[in-house]
């Protein structure tokens, strides 16, 4: 039976976004501030713009502010010229008659044109449609300019239905002709919950949205539709959030980056975590960029567990491995006894056949901290429930791609819906892995990751990013906070080095984004 993913219990976080003392202060996330982490829903929008008119703000004035300030945003970024405002019978419609009047008092061209009857419009939108001067165009193709600036103002949000009729031939020209175009909220068509696009979208090079991004800003295809986006203050207090508890965020270091392990003076090597990676007998470069990936972010001993005929290959790797060889699966579990080994990974390179099945589960059964990654997901398509009666009851990272989480899941709906069902599931935090990567836990803590660059598309990536997970669990940091730092690191170590990365490249660069992350000294010299 397929099972939906969007009854999911919404659970506060219990994690701040204050800066943390251990933060560089010189160092910044671009675009948006560390105040504005909090993603929304349509409803916990909804709640917030409520909230704020409970405390006073008129729904006017918000709407007064949301289109200034969006026309600042155009102003701010282009020289003058042409624009054509397409609004929309809403408050998102609302909007784009605030623009047109700013941005025509600034001298701008406008012209308007508006999906359906001046009369028709209601409440706040209407007052704002009696504060333009002129008649609103024909809505049809014509209204498109041939040079200039179109602002989508027509849907919003909450949109369910697929854009049909002339608004659809509208966008579909946009796009044709490629034309500049600026995002009211968020491209019409993307659904603000969800990501996905009912229909078609435009292709906007702006969105300009307001106190808190949705998560169809940030969750494919709807990511791609937004260009660059900016989230402006509208007048909606920030304590507005304290009653609606969003329990999604955007991956940022604020979130983790003070529990980060640190070394110490008066530490040791296995003191600093002790991370054992199984390889494989073919594909060993998987383990071993794992390996690598671990060390860099600081366990202080990396081992190999490998089968008797691939020793010599891992071997002649980095001698600061340690290799542990084995024939059989008891002996695998003999090593697994080593109370010293604090963190384990299974799946890089390891085959998709009855070893790596039982290797797996002999790593569950010993309830060390665990990340499960390709092969060890993969081997158990046919018997999730073997899997999951282990992973419930252990510390465990399970990191697939979207065929690999298909083979394990038959959740249905968004990427955030489906990957909190499967962890609350499985009992294991998931990574789901892509251009939009979604790390949710068993609780309902959720966050997106953003910063993952196109040339993360390379093979032997995603072993880096598990060996960097494994690295962290293995110093006891808590899994949901290392996986959420591990692919914020993992992002940043391929945009530190750009285009022509390689796998191997990355291990390499997490030195320096750590450099970058803090301002001081790792290792506490009072220790």
């Amino acid at each position: 039976m397929i099972t939906s993913a969007t009854s999911m219990p919404k659970v506060p976080l219990a994690f701040d976004w204050r800066y943390s003392s251990k933060m560089n202060p010189n160092f910044q996330i671009a675009d948006h501030a560390r105040a504005s982490a909090e993603i929304l829903t349509t409803a916990e929008m909804y709640a917030a713009d409520a909230a704020a008119i409970a405390q006073g703000t008129t729904g006017d004035v918000l709407m007064e502010n949301a289109g200034k300030a969006t026309a600042d945003q155009i102003v701010r970024r282009w020289p003058k010229q042409p624009a054509t405002i397409l609004c929309g019978p809403g408050n998102n419609g609302g909007d784009g008659f605030v623009i047109a009047r700013h941005l025509s008092e600034k001298g701008w061209p406008v012209q308007l044109a508006l999906f359906g009857e001046p009369n028709a419009l209601t409440g706040d939108a209407a007052k704002m449609a009696s504060l333009w001067i002129g008649e609103p165009e024909d809505f049809d193709t014509s209204i498109l300019p041939k040079k200039g600036i179109v602002v989508d103002a027509l849907f919003g949000a909450g949109l369910t239905r697929d854009i049909e009729g002339k608004p659809a031939e509208i966008i579909e020209e946009i796009n044709r002709r490629n034309l500049t175009c600026v995002a009211v909220d968020i491209p019409s068509g993307v659904s603000g919950d969800t990501g996905e696009v009912h229909g078609l979208a435009p292709q906007c090079d702006l969105t300009v949205t307001f106190f808190r991004r949705k998560p169809g800003h940030l969750l494919f295809p709807g990511r791609s539709h937004c260009g660059h986006i900016v989230t402006v203050d509208i007048g909606i207090p920030d304590d507005v959030l304290h009653t609606i508890a969003p329990a999604t965020l955007v991956n940022r270091p604020a979130l983790w980056d003070r529990y980060i392990p640190q070394p110490t003076l008066g530490g040791h090597k296995y003191s600093r975590g002790y991370a054992l990676i199984v390889g494989g007998v073919k594909m060993t470069g998987a383990a071993r960029l794992s390996a690598r990936a671990a060390a860099r972010i600081g366990a202080g001993m990396v081992g190999i567990a490998a089968p008797e005929e691939a020793v010599s290959i891992y071997a002649s790797d980095d001698p600061s491995f340690l290799i542990h060889r084995f024939t059989k699966a008891d002996q695998f579990a003999s090593l697994l006894e080593d109370n010293r080994i604090s963190g384990v990974l299974v799946g890089p390179g390891a085959g998709v056949n009855t070893d790596t099945a039982e290797l797996t589960l002999l790593a569950l059964k010993s309830r060390k901290p665990t990340v499960l990654d390709a092969d060890a997901l993969t081997v158990f398509a046919d018997r999730q429930s073997v899997l999951f009666r282990q992973t419930k009851n252990s510390p465990v990272v399970m990191t697939p791609h979207e065929a690999e989480f298909a083979r394990l899941f038959d959740f249905q709906g968004d990427k955030l819906s489906r990957c909190r069902a499967a962890a609350a599931k499985s009992g294991a935090v998931v990574l789901l892995k892509g251009p939009d990567t979604v790390v949710a836990a068993p609780d309902g803590r959720a966050v997106v990751n953003e910063n993952g660059p196109a040339i993360l598309a390379t093979a032997g990536s995603g072993d880096v990013l598990s060996g960097l997970i494994t690295g962290l669990l293995s110093q006891n940091m808590e899994p949901f906070l290392a996986a959420a730092a591990s692919c914020w690191i993992h992002g940043a170590a391929a945009n530190k080095f750009g285009r022509g990365l390689i796998a191997s490249d990355l291990p390499e660069m997490i030195p320096p984004v750590l450099r970058d992350l803090f301002a001081t000294s790792t290792i506490d010299e009072n220790s």
